[in-house]
């Protein structure tokens, strides 16, 4: 059995919240700058150039890539072989969410109560996936959601007869719908299977694939690689404004379901798909 205190989840929590928001990884810039060096449209041009002169200035000066600094979520694989000592999981990582963004002046967009809307000021409760894995180590990931593009998201309960087709139209349609709102070009995380909750779950958890990855199952890949080449055709664009880069990535995750339904969830991401892990 090994042990790991909380404290020093806490401080790996601060600064993975903080860098997350800071820069983004080494592939998610690789992709945008792809895109502008694809892109036939002058003005999607431009406008991909003035995302890439926006990370470069947020990595330079150490200042947010994006004023709506999410909520923050986590995804945390625990080593069924760890023990965690010192105080509650779920606190430690609050506690870190509460001083990374409060130490990075991070914006903190978070409030109490759905209705009466009053601010936490400190961007807390963060929402926790938990998952027990084989090992003795523990893996957490943050992915910050800024609501601009989380607003565009959907959840449909196809039947099992709107099969592939079906699934189609929901992608493609929750993009179009979305427009110029998601701040394009998007990342986009599709959840099929599961359940009403899990499907859900499914979707977001894509958005944490880092761009030109596939799902390991062939069919599931190739669907991936049909709905950015459909969405891209939708001339959409950069900012909503045209052009031929209206998608970044379709990230697509599957689990098995019932009989009587297929669920699909699509979480819309804007450029800014902001993800970071570290493992104790």
């Amino acid at each position: 059995m090994r042990e790991i205190e909380v404290n020093k989840i806490t401080d790996e929590v601060a600064r993975i919240c903080i860098e997350a928001n800071l820069e983004l990884s080494n592939e998610m810039v690789s992709c945008i700058n792809s895109a502008k060096d694809s892109e036939k449209n002058s003005l999607a041009k431009q406008i991909l150039g003035q995302l890439q002169e926006n990370m470069d200035i947020a990595k330079e000066d150490k200042i947010p890539i994006c004023q709506d600094t999410g909520m923050a979520v986590f995804f945390v694989e625990i080593g069924q072989d760890v023990h965690i000592t010192g105080g509650s999981l779920t606190d430690a990582i609050n506690e870190g969410v509460r001083r990374g963004y409060t130490d990075g002046y991070l914006r903190k967009s978070v409030v109490k109560d759905p209705l009466i809307r009053e601010n936490t000021k400190d961007n807390t409760p963060a929402i926790i996936h938990y998952d027990i894995v084989p090992g003795d180590s523990l893996k957490i990931t943050v992915t910050p959601k800024g609501f601009g593009s989380e607003n565009m998201s959907k959840l449909v309960m196809l039947k099992p007869a709107d099969g592939i087709e079906g699934v189609k139209k929901v992608v493609i349609d929750a993009a179009k719908d979305a427009g110029p709102n998601a701040c394009p070009p998007f990342v986009i995380g599709v959840g099929i299977g599961g359940d009403f909750e899990l499907v859900a779950k499914l979707a977001k958890k894509a958005l944490t694939r880092e761009p030109g990855s596939h799902n390991e199952t062939e069919y599931v890949a190739d669907l991936e690689k049909e709905l950015l080449e459909t969405i891209n055709s939708l001339d959409i664009g950069p900012a909503g404004l045209g052009g031929d880069t209206t998608a970044l990535a379709v990230n697509i995750e599957t689990y098995p379901t019932h009989i009587a339904g297929l669920p699909v969830a699509v979480n819309m991401c804007c450029h800014v798909d902001r993800h970071k892990t570290v493992i104790l």
